[in-house]
C-alpha cells in the first residue's frame, strides 16, 4: 500500500448512508490538503464504459485491459474473462501514492472501519446484522440512534469534520503503535 496515512473503511448494509459518508470524507480530507485515493467494493456487475464506444469495443474483441486516455482524466479497464477477482490488497498495490485511501465496502476485510447505521425505524432484518458484532476491525459507528449494546464511539453522519478527525487519530495511534 502506497498510502502515507494509511486506509480506513466505511462499511454497512445496503442504503445505510456509505456512499454519502466517502463522498462527504474526500471532501472533508481534500479540504484539508490530502491526496485521498477511494475503492469502491461492487457485488453486481459494473461498466465504466457505454456500449458502442471505441473503448467498449476493444473490449468486446477480446482485450485484456483497455486505456481510456485524455487530457482531464485516464482509466484503465481490465477484464477478468473467468479469472478471479483481485483481493483487496492487490488492488491497493496498483493505486498511485497518496495520503490516504478510503474503502467503501469490503465488509470482511481486516482494515479499520467505520459502520454506517441508518434509522429507518423498523426492525432490523436478521439477515442484516449489526456488524460491530462480529467485526473488531470496527472502530467507529456513523449513527445519529443509540446502538443498544456497543461500546465504540458513535458519531453522526452529519459530523464529517469529528469523524475525519478520529479517523486521523485513529491512523496516527495505529502508526504509533506499530512502530514500537
Amino acid at each position: 500500500m502506497k498510502a502515507r496515512l494509511g486506509i480506513f473503511g466505511v462499511t454497512g448494509w445496503k442504503n445505510s448512508g456509505k456512499t454519502r459518508m466517502v463522498a462527504n470524507l474526500v471532501s472533508e480530507f481534500t479540504a484539508r490538503g490530502l491526496k485521498v485515493s477511494t475503492v469502491k467494493h461492487a457485488h453486481h456487475t459494473f461498466d465504466v464504459d457505454q456500449e458502442g464506444r471505441d473503448s467498449w469495443q476493444h473490449r468486446q474483441a477480446g482485450a485484456s485491459e483497455v486505456a481510456l486516455v485524455s487530457r482531464n482524466r485516464w482509466a484503465l479497464m481490465h477484464e477478468l474473462r473467468g479469472g478471479t477477482e483481485p483481493s483487496l490488497d492487490e488492488i491497493l498495490e496498483r493505486l498511485s501514492p497518496c495520503d490516504l485511501v478510503i474503502i467503501e465496502g469490503y465488509k470482511r476485510e481486516d482494515h479499520p472501519k467505520i459502520e454506517m447505521i441508518r434509522d429507518t425505524g423498523e426492525p432490523r432484518p436478521a439477515t442484516n446484522p449489526m456488524l460491530w458484532q462480529e467485526d473488531p476491525s470496527i472502530v467507529l459507528i456513523g449513527s445519529t440512534e443509540n446502538v443498544d449494546g456497543c461500546a465504540l464511539p458513535r458519531l453522526g453522519p452529519d459530523q464529517v469534520a469529528e469523524i475525519a478527525d478520529f479517523i486521523l487519530a485513529w491512523l496516527e495511534k495505529a502508526r504509533s503503535n506499530a512502530a514500537e
